[in-house]
């Protein structure tokens, strides 16, 4: 590991329990800072609502001074009940393709962050994934905290321990597999990450506008990689949040989101195109395997501040 590295994860990790909130309170009502927490969602009637009320409860309603200022559920085209289930739970809900709608909606999470930046408000710009069992409030407490305390730090990413099942720190089999091997090789100021494809981080707005939304999976790696390209290791951190349980996908799906995942990489080591982006992979029929050809995500968003509409609310 590359000593910079060394002194960055002595002096940018941290645990959720280092900053109370009492504490946070403080800083933020000082400042005038504010806080918008955006829930991407596709399906996650089953989770969405506790994670909500959860945010609610212990970080809007049952304080002196709201540490969230803005809870937003961004639909991306559920078939369930979803959005019934967020807005009843006290979620602001917006479909996807309600944002900017003159650009037709690309399907992917990145697609759904990158709109979220015209929905919210915030200064501060706190992503969580809306498929969290058990959830705990330091979620967005715990990496929150640092942007509202740390002049100098505009991205933070949470760090827990991800069980597979029952078995303990099994869990991100594509970040092991795929992504800590692409940063360990290609980006060694990033290795200290433990969760650098993790959907929970929270970013100071004025960075986010400032870089390009790889539409799918890749979303989680492009921002880190562009982040440390534009700001610097010192302005990223990480913050100790627990555990995270949520639902996990298949071997195929995880295939998928590694071709996504590799293709985003490999564009921003040459910043050009792949000569085939797709991905094929077999299934088992009754007359032997069949191949099943997929899309590997290729669209990119540019950064927000070349859009019109979000100039356009800046100048309001």
């Amino acid at each position: 590991m590359l000593e910079e590295v060394e002194r960055w994860l002595a002096d940018r990790s941290w645990s959720a329990a280092d900053r109370p909130l009492d504490q946070l309170l403080d800083r933020k009502r000082a400042a005038g800072t504010t806080v918008s927490v955006v829930l991407p969602a596709l399906d996650e009637e089953a989770t969405v609502g506790a994670i909500v009320e959860v945010i609610r409860r212990e970080l809007i309603e049952g304080l002196p001074f709201p540490l969230v200022d803005e809870l937003i559920v961004i639909d991306s085209g559920s078939s369930d009940r979803t959005a019934e289930v967020a807005a009843k739970a006290g979620a602001r809900v917006v479909h996807r393709d309600e944002i900017l709608p003159r650009l037709p909606a690309l399907p992917g999470k990145g697609e759904v962050l990158w709109r979220s930046l015209l929905a919210t408000s915030g200064d501060i710009v706190c992503f969580v994934d809306a498929d969290l069992r058990d959830f705990s409030s330091a979620f967005v407490s715990g990496i929150v905290g640092p942007l509202l305390t740390e002049p100098d730090v505009q991205f933070v990413k949470a760090m827990y321990d991800r069980p597979l099942g029952d078995a303990p720190g099994q869990g991100g089999r594509v970040t092991e597999l795929v992504a800590r091997p692409l940063l360990n090789l290609h980006w060694p100021q990033l290795a200290g990450f433990v969760q650098p494809l993790g959907g929970e981080y929270a970013v100071r707005r004025s960075l986010l506008e400032r870089l390009p939304f790889p539409v799918g999976y890749g979303v989680e790696l492009g921002l880190l990689v562009d982040a440390l390209h534009t700001v610097g290791l010192d302005a990223l951190a990480q913050v100790d949040v627990g555990v995270r349980v949520h639902r996990h996908q298949d071997g195929q799906a995880l295939g998928r989101m590694a071709a996504a995942i590799y293709r985003t990489a490999l564009l921003r080591l040459s910043r050009g195109h792949l000569v085939r982006p797709e991905l094929t992979q077999f299934e088992r029929g009754p007359e032997g395997f069949v191949p099943r050809t997929y899309a590997v995500d290729t669209e990119e968003r540019p950064p927000m501040l070349g859009i019109k509409e979000y100039a356009l609310r800046r100048v309001a």
